[in-house]
Order: structure tokens, then sequence, then C-alpha cells
């Protein structure tokens, strides 16, 4: 026979190994007010013990990936959204997010999710925009067009599924049918900066160089600092003769920290069409001091040509030997003799920069294969004077 007090701690003992048993409960509102708060760290905290007393918690399980996810933890993130799929491989956040974290890390994976969502979801416009994105950057472009043109289909108000799809139209030189877009995009709203760079990359590389300066003009006004699309509009300006507007361009880009030697070179280049030599010379000194690449051999070039418009041969010389001492060009010998046959009337270096030139010269190019011969027919075989 048991006695009493020996039964009651047998009862109690049982209660609290029963409680232990049980899962941690979830106090979602709890979690909700921490994530209000941007307290990813606390969520955390709160989470991990109910998951580990209950890993088959769903909820649990997806608000954890969420609190790592927003704590830019991506690592345990992906780690929770697999093991939430595990659970169910047909759980839309896990699917969603694992799309998400694999978007740029490993597009095959990421394609394999959303190819998933899109089965789940049909009518979802980003899924199949997201597919089709990765698609065209695989360069699959004929299966890109079939989702982005499906995701602009169900939702052509989102700028970006019409961003995305004229953006791969344009990748395929289709420039008609993705102005066609992009108008109807700026018509709705003519100051959409995605929209506006995209009716820049289009024209620019149609060569239809007239279409850009009203976008360009209108990224200006929002302050834009794009290097690229501005270099477009530069290049656009250049190209219609509106030199000012190049250099006026070139210009908001430095207020805009835009330092790089390329806007310093094009508005060189259109300061010498405007025949200021001494600026132009100030901008591709610039230039040159901030090369880092075979570049600085046209940089040389054009100050040799520059020199030699206002009749500085010495400097421009000087300019030809630079670009051959650093990049062995044999074209700037060719220039060197050039100018000390032609203008500085002094046969005897022009011979040895020919002679130079021909040793090394395998002209391609069509003016390159006629200096040659000229050089070759004229100096090959002239003897010096004694």
């Amino acid at each position: 026979m048991i006695c009493k007090p020996v039964v009651s701690c047998v009862i109690s003992l049982c209660m609290a190994l029963t409680v232990m048993a049980q899962p941690s409960a979830l106090d979602k509102n709890k979690v909700q007010n921490l994530f209000e708060e941007q307290q990813y760290e606390e969520a955390i905290s709160y989470l991990q013990p109910v998951i580990g007393s209950d890993s088959a918690n769903a909820q649990a399980l997806r608000l954890l990936s969420y609190a790592y996810y927003m704590n830019e933890d991506i690592l345990r993130a992906q780690q929770c959204y697999w093991k939430l799929f595990d659970l169910d491989s047909n759980n839309i956040t896990a699917n969603h997010y694992l799309a998400t974290i694999y978007y740029n890390r490993d597009p095959d994976i990421a394609m394999n999710f959303l190819g998933r969502l899109i089965r789940l979801q049909p009518d979802k416009a980003q899924y199949h925009r997201g597919l089709g994105e990765l698609l065209s950057r695989a360069k699959m472009k004929d299966s890109a067009l079939l989702y982005l043109n499906q995701a602009y289909a169900l939702a052509p108000g989102d700028y970006k599924n019409l961003v995305s799809l004229a953006e791969t139209l344009i990748d395929i030189k289709n420039y008609t049918k993705a102005d066609s877009l992009l108008e109807i995009g700026l018509a709705r709203d003519s100051l959409n900066m995605s929209v506006l760079k995209s009716r820049i990359r289009s024209a620019y590389e149609a060569k239809d160089y007239k279409s850009i300066p009203v976008p360009g003009e209108r990224l200006i006004r929002l302050q834009e600092v794009s290097l690229n699309t501005l270099t477009k509009v530069v290049l656009g300006y250049y190209n219609l003769q509106q030199y000012e507007d190049c250099i006026r361009v070139c210009e908001y880009m430095f207020s805009m920290e835009l330092n790089v030697e390329a806007v310093y070179y094009y508005e060189a280049k259109a300061l010498a069409k405007l025949k200021d030599y001494k600026k132009s010379n100030e901008m591709l000194e610039i230039c040159l001091g901030k090369a880092i690449s075979k570049n600085a051999e046209m940089y040389y070039f054009d100050l040799g040509q520059n020199h030699e418009a206002t009749r500085q041969f010495k400097k421009a010389v000087a300019a030809y030997d630079t670009a051959f001492y650093l990049f062995k060009a044999p074209l700037a010998l060719y220039n060197c003799g050039r100018i000390y046959e032609a203008e500085l009337k002094n046969e005897a270096l022009a011979r040895q920069y020919y002679t130079r030139y021909l040793a090394l010269a395998k002209p391609e190019a069509p003016d390159e294969k006629r200096a040659y011969a000229y050089v070759k027919e004229r100096w090959g075989k002239k003897k010096p004077k004694k």
C-alpha cells in the first residue's frame, strides 16, 4: 500500500514531466510587436526555444526565418526556409524567399523556385517577371520574352514589368517595339526614372540620337546620378554636334561627383570641336592623370591632334612620342615622321621615325594601309643626303 504523500509526489512529478514535454506556446502578437519595432534579434531569441521544442511548428519556423532574413543573417534564414520547404514543398513563403535568396547567388536554383511559384500562383506577375529576367540574363531571350510578356499582360500598370520587357527587347535589337512600350510608360508618368533610362538606352543603341535629349534632360532635372545613362546623354549630344550641351552635361556630372576619366575625355572632345584647344588639353591632362588603362594612348593621340591644329608641332611630336613610348603604337611614329616631313621640314628626323615605323607597322585599317604604302614607296628605299 502506497501512502498518500508518496502518491502525491508521483502525481506532481508526472505533471511536471508532461509540462516539460509540451511545446512552448507561441505568442504571435509578441513576435509581431517585435517585428514592428524592428527588434529582430529579440524576436530570434524568443523564437529559437519554440523551434527547439517543436521543430515541426511551421508558423514559428516561418517567423524565425523572416527574423533571420530581416536581421541580414542570410545563411540562417536560408537554412530555416529550407526546413520550412521540407515540411511543405508548396509553402508559398518558403518558395518565395528561397527564390529571393538564390536570385543572384545561384540563378538556376532561383529559377526552379520561381517555376514552382508560377505553378502555385499563376496570376502573380512578379514571379513571371523574375523568371523572365533570369532567363534573359542567361541569354535565353526567347524563353525570357514568354514570361516577361505574361508578366506585362497580368500587370501592365506595374512599371517593373514594362521596363523588364523593354530591356529584353532592346537586348535583341527590337527597338521599335521597346520604344512603343516605353512611350506608353512615359505617357502615364513622364518622370519615371526607370522608363527614362531604358528610353535613353534604346535610342542610343539604335543610334537614334535625336530621341535622347528629352528623356536625358528630364533625368538631369530629377538629379539622376547614373554614370552609364548620363554618359549616353553626353554622347547623344556629341553625335548631334550639340557640343555646348555635351559640355553642360559633363559639367553636371562633375557636380554630381561623377569624376571619371571618360567624362573628362568627352568634354575634351567637345571643346576641341569648338576649337577651345587650351581647355581641351586641360581636360586631356586630367584624363592622363586618371588613366589606368590603354585609354591613355587615345588621349595622347588627341593631345597630338590638338597641338597640330594649333600649329604647336613640337608639342604634337612630344605627345605622339609619349604614346609610342608607353604603348608601342607604330602609328605614333608615323605621325612624328609626317610632322617632321611636312611641317618642320626636317628630313633627317622624318627618316628616323619613318624607318622605325616601317619596321614595326602592321597596318589593318584602310587609312593605315595608305599611310604605310606612302612611307614605303617614298622613304623605304630613299637614301639619306650626305
